[in-house]
């Protein structure tokens, strides 16, 4: 197999130390709307003022697209330097081949154990004992962003859940106004679904469904209940007709669309617009229900290279990537919440307060990519994007074959 040939050439390579001569390193990401790409000349930044010089390798079309991009170079003997992926088993048969670099010396350096909160983060960067990637942010998709200006226009109160968010839709789509803007990329309707679970269902019964993988609750009235609220969520969303997550947000932000479920990414593309969280957007953690942060987000892999300079400058970039003063910058542009308990964000907006706090509550999930398997999450990311496309699929009939994916999840 390929990627057993590819791990066994490159075995010889080790980890080394951390070395501040100038060196190139390509680093591939997804990031490419206009709020990402601020928040990664953040991380880019950083790195140069170490010496070395950061090769963007952006990929555009978000995850779904650059993933099999990014594993298609790592496993055909092309790795670049970095590469992010989210949280979790993203690349747990790349890591298995032999392919993906230790990084278990840099984080025992750099005090990760002690730093990383939740440790759940890092937890999803260890197999078999030794750490893998380096986590940079906690995103969540428990939020329902809301255009204050949508609602005005259409004449009634800003909801303050998800019941109230429903019942406003008549008025919304009256006003000429989209209630609930859904891009045509799977992984939004997939991830909308998720939410809607914690929301309607409860913390529990997302564990059980997800961590526990009991496909008999998966086919129960429980999530028959989320069925039917993803059914409003079809049934909102009428009309969105773009396909990026960021112009689904650009409706919300135009006025266009009265929210969105999305993470809170989203904030980037607000902040990017000049819009003001409370005045100009309202935000609903956990659509204003069960106020639950779910700890996904992105960390980097460094692919295991023969060049020594190459890989002493990954190890500067592992270590850049967790300093305080690059957490700060990343995240408050990025919109999600550093991955480190000890830094400050006094400059963070009311939205990302409230993650903060729920956060320091311990009112957490971990998220879906940490759960399942790549492949059980494409296979829910199918099924989603048919349900959202396909009116004449019933909420019943998606639950059973849901129940079947969880059934046979790994």
């Amino acid at each position: 197999m390929k990627i057993r040939m590819m791990a066994a050439m490159l075995a010889a390579s080790a980890a080394l130390p951390i070395s501040a001569s100038a060196t190139d390193l390509e680093v591939t990401h997804w990031w490419t709307s206009g709020g990402e790409s601020a928040a990664v000349a953040e991380l880019a930044k950083a790195f140069d003022a170490t010496g070395n010089h950061w090769v963007d390798g952006a990929i555009a079309g978000s995850g779904g697209t650059a993933r099999p991009i990014m594993i298609s170079r790592i496993t055909g003997g092309d790795p670049m330097g970095a590469t992010q992926f989210n949280h979790g088993r993203q690349a747990e048969e790349l890591v298995q081949a032999g392919l993906m670099r230790d990084l278990t010396d840099v984080a025992t350096a750099e005090h990760w154990k002690d730093i990383i909160r939740p440790s759940s983060l890092l937890d999803s960067c260890t197999i078999d004992g030794k750490i893998y990637c380096a986590p940079v942010n906690i995103h969540s998709w428990q939020w329902l962003w809301l255009s204050n200006a949508a609602f005005k226009k259409a004449g009634i109160e800003v909801p303050k859940n998800w019941d109230e968010f429903v019942a406003a839709a008549p008025a919304l789509e009256k006003a000429g106004i989209i209630p609930l803007a859904v891009g045509g990329q799977p992984w939004q309707a997939t991830g909308a679904f998720d939410v809607l679970m914690v929301a309607v269902a409860g913390k529990d019964v997302f564990n059980k469904v997800f961590k526990d993988k009991d496909a008999e609750v998966a086919a129960g009235p429980e999530i028959a209940k989320v069925f039917k609220a993803a059914d409003d969520a079809r049934r909102m969303s009428k009309g969105s007709n773009v396909q990026d997550w960021n112009q689904a947000t650009n409706l919300v932000i135009t006025g266009k669309a009265g929210g969105q479920i999305m993470g809170d990414w989203a904030q980037g593309e607000f902040a990017l617009a000049g819009q003001k969280a409370g005045s100009d957007y309202t935000c609903l953690p956990g659509l204003g229900v069960n106020e639950i942060i779910s700890t996904g987000g992105d960390a980097f892999y460094f692919p295991l290279l023969k060049d020594e300079e190459k890989s002493k400058a990954q190890a500067v970039l592992a270590k850049t990537l967790l300093d305080p003063k690059t957490q700060v910058a990343f995240n408050l542009k990025k919109g999600s919440l550093p991955v480190r308990g000890d830094v400050d964000l006094a400059a963070a907006n009311d939205c990302m307060k409230k993650g903060l706090d729920i956060l320091a509550k311990g009112n957490v999930i971990e998220g879906t990519d940490q759960l399942l398997s790549a492949d059980s999450q494409k296979q829910k990311e199918d099924l989603f994007s048919e349900f959202f496309a396909n009116p004449s699929m019933t909420p019943e009939d998606a639950q059973k074959r849901f129940a079947a994916i969880i059934a046979s999840a790994d």
